[in-house]
């Protein structure tokens, strides 16, 4: 045999072993293809369905017949916030004290100094 006639056989061996095999890779590309789409296709319908559940009119359908009455704002004593000021102080010094000693004093009460904090 020649050369030119080995050569056309290799390559003839050759390429009906890559057909196939492309052909298989190619379709099986085209096939996960296919896959995600019917995916995507059943996410957005439940999506659809999940948003359309969730839709409120943004009107109502009949006119209103009186007007709401407007909240009343409520008047604080100016002592309620000394009393938030004071309970924020006792929980920052509670906080900065060792976690076997943390006790609630008394405002008035003497509370003992512990080495190591500044006052």
């Amino acid at each position: 045999m020649s050369k030119q006639m080995t050569f056309t056989l290799a390559c003839a061996v050759v390429l009906s072993a890559l057909g196939p095999g492309v052909a298989g890779y190619l379709s099986a590309r085209l096939e996960a293809i296919r896959t995600a789409e019917r995916n995507l296709h059943a996410l957005e319908a439940r999506l659809d369905v999940r948003q359309a559940r969730d839709v409120r009119p943004v009107s109502f359908p009949l006119p209103c017949l009186r007007t709401p009455m407007t909240p009343r704002i409520q008047q604080v004593p100016a002592t309620a916030l000394a009393d938030r000021d004071l309970m924020r102080r006792r929980h920052r010094e509670a906080a900065a004290l060792p976690p076997g000693s943390r006790q609630w004093a008394e405002p008035d009460a003497q509370r003992p100094v512990i080495a190591g904090t500044a006052r």
